[in-house]
């Protein structure tokens, strides 16, 4: 089995991943995972899916008739990530211009890659500001422990909060 991974956007309404689906279905591909959002009057999203080599160059075609979604295909690879070295968390702390830019050199610098990251700006009307949240998942490089990471983090500013899960 072949692994594609789509990213796809298009204006949003109604029926978009039924019309993805229905293309992946029709021609043998299975859906195995996905992330989609709906991000400023705009459907987004990455889609993970497995197709057998003879039904590939069949369903890519597909994808690219779709006329009311723009779908890039990759060809993916099958990777196992070690989850005794994944540490989830979750950010909260005062928005602000740069909080990704700065979260992500930090755990860029820690040699931590991002396996996971869903970020989103929430109203605090009792702190006068609005509020950073973002939950991720990171892939720990051997030898660095989970507290190194969440000490650096908790460091670049007095108003975010670290939480482990």
């Amino acid at each position: 089995m072949k692994q594609l991974v789509l990213t796809i956007i298009g204006k949003d309404k109604a029926g978009l991943v039924e019309q993805l689906a229905k293309v992946i279905n029709e021609h043998q591909g299975n859906w195995m995972a996905s992330n989609l959002s709906h991000l400023a009057g705009y459907f987004a999203g990455i889609v993970q899916i497995e197709v057998a080599e003879p039904d590939l160059a069949q369903l890519t075609a597909a994808l690219q008739q779709l006329t009311d979604l723009d779908v890039k295909v990759q060809h993916g690879e099958h990777t196992e990530l070690d989850k005794s070295q994944q540490l989830r968390f979750v950010i909260t702390g005062n928005d602000r211009p740069g909080i990704v830019r700065e979260l992500s050199s930090v755990l860029s610098h820690k040699g931590a890659n991002i396996v996971a990251f869903e970020s989103n700006k929430q109203s605090a009307p009792n702190w006068g500001v609005p509020l950073f949240h973002a939950e991720a998942t990171v892939q720990l490089p051997a030898g660095l422990h989970r507290d190194d990471v969440t000490q650096a983090l908790e460091a670049i500013a007095t108003d975010i909060i670290v939480d482990l899960e």
